[in-house]
């Protein structure tokens, strides 16, 4: 096998791949990745236009013999999750992706790779720029801004797209077939708090929580990895008890939708309670690793003397903050009773914060659920545990589910297209992650949906990795697909 991306076939797609990676595009930084995008439409003198929102649209003609067929909308987004491991020096804002081949995968050094949902957008680059693809009339629909708010899909105003089936490129796993997604919602919890004096006589260690897996919020809640925040605050929790330990700082977490890996912050206890602090930390973190060891093998603890802050967290805000971290619901909150094997409700403590500052700490929930009234409760959950505790939660940004229709006209021709074509059924899910369709769908209830793609692992993490094989079979399907659209 070739060791560069852009020999990989089909070549295309990989070359346009290739191109995005070079492209810095992470969550609110996608001015030069939309530039990119609508110049090659431009040149390739397709109808192209940006809309309000950051979404760009690229129109193409039906092949000949083809315009009596359905319009088709491509659908993906621009923007990419920036997480990278802690000793990874990179900025996503202005370099590029490090992109190799390993093995049968694609992947990042140290960083997230951008597959999702890079490869898609790739693949309408590729039905856009085809002089020898058979379809009727497409439309790209390349959104802005989805990982941290779907901010283009909520802005996509009705009347813009003429086409009447979204296929939907931002799924995960090559031969299954998206019907359906979770809404989601994020909780901003804050505590503001009073600076307190450091003791005398006290010493300053820096704890440190590493080494988790991390993962997507939605895909990946179900494989029961550990959270580091709430790892680190049990620490804290039993570091208290044990030794009066007491937090000048926390950081833990970065993205809303990215399962949290690591966890700092600096502790101050009396000089003759630091073996005490030593052990006890050691002795809770070995029960923990011991409760995740099919899962967080390699989760690793440092806690290493460091220089004295100059102040701590009142006492009454950290014992407040502690309990309620430690008493508030994450993870998988419940299966769903219509769909087995799917979550059906979760909630991702994302991040813990603390801003010297402002004397604030910040606490960011991504809650997710299928069942709106689920999800509304949920939220009503974290709000009461953290209001009991004096803190200001505000519930926001919550977005629609999308819910399956297993009439679909659309699905009904994929699933014959992919047995013919396989000799297998595609299997039919629906998905605990947020995909743009149940927004898109509010805009333009029309619209026949299904999300496909190929097979991605560990997205938004920096073990992020696209299998090759699995590329070239979604180029196909996609291509047949496109082929056997159904008439108006």
């Amino acid at each position: 096998m070739s060791k560069k991306i852009t020999d990989l076939e089909p070549k295309a797609l990989w070359e346009n791949f290739f191109q995005l990676t070079q492209i810095p595009r992470p969550s609110g930084h996608e001015s030069a990745v939309q530039d990119f995008v609508f110049n090659y439409g431009k040149q390739l003198g397709l109808e192209t236009t940006k809309d309000e929102a950051g979404n760009i649209i690229i129109r193409k003609p039906a092949t000949p013999g083809m315009e009596n067929r359905k319009g088709v909308i491509l659908q993906g987004h621009l923007d990419m999750v920036p997480q990278k491991n802690s000793d990874k020096v990179h900025d996503f804002t202005t370099e590029p992706i490090e992109a190799f081949i390993d093995g049968d995968w694609v992947t990042a050094n140290g960083t997230t790779l951008g597959a999702d949902n890079g490869i898609g957008v790739s693949a309408a680059m590729a039905v856009l720029a085809s002089k020898d693809m058979v379809h009727g009339p497409v439309e790209a629909l390349f959104t802005a801004t989805e990982e941290t708010g779907m901010d283009g899909a909520e802005g996509l105003k009705a009347g813009l797209l003429q086409g009447e089936i979204l296929l939907n490129t931002d799924s995960e796993d090559e031969g299954e077939l998206y019907v359906g997604c979770a809404g989601g919602e994020d909780a901003i919890v804050r505590f503001i708090y009073d600076e307190a004096d450091v003791p005398a006589g006290s010493v300053a260690f820096k704890l440190s929580v590493t080494g988790l897996k991390g993962g997507h919020s939605g895909m990946d809640i179900i494989l029961q990895r550990g959270n580091a925040n709430k790892v680190f605050f049990r620490l804290l929790n039993e570091a208290v008890k044990a030794a009066g330990a007491k937090l000048a700082s926390v950081d833990g977490g970065s993205l809303r939708n990215a399962i949290p890996r690591e966890a700092f912050g600096v502790l101050v206890v009396e000089s003759a309670k630091a073996a005490g602090l030593k052990k006890v930390i050691e002795s809770e973190f070995a029960t923990i690793k011991k409760e995740l060891s099919a899962t967080e093998p390699d989760m690793l603890l440092a806690l290493t003397e460091t220089t004295l802050p100059s102040k701590v967290i009142d006492s009454q805000t950290q014992d407040k903050l502690t309990k309620a971290v430690m008493a508030c619901p994450n993870g998988v909150i419940r299966m769903s009773d219509s769909m087995p094997g799917l979550v059906e409700t979760s909630s991702n403590m994302a991040s813990i914060k603390s801003d010297t500052t402002g004397k604030t700490i910040d606490i960011v929930f991504l809650m997710r659920s299928s069942v709106d009234s689920a999800k509304a409760d949920l939220g009503k959950r974290i709000e009461a545990v953290f209001s009991l505790a004096g803190a200001k939660v505000k519930l926001t940004g919550a977005y629609p589910g999308w819910q399956p229709n297993m009439q679909s006209p659309i699905l009904k021709t994929m699933q014959k297209v992919y047995q013919e074509k396989y000799g297998k059924v595609p299997e039919i899910k629906a998905i605990h992650a947020g995909l743009e369709c149940g927004i898109l769908g509010g805009t333009y209830p029309q619209w026949d949906m299904i999300s496909f793609g190929p097979t991605i692992r560990f997205p938004h993490s920096p073990d992020e990795k696209v299998n090759i094989a699995s590329i070239q079979k979604f180029w196909d399907f996609m291509v047949e697909t496109l082929k056997n659209i159904p008439e108006k």
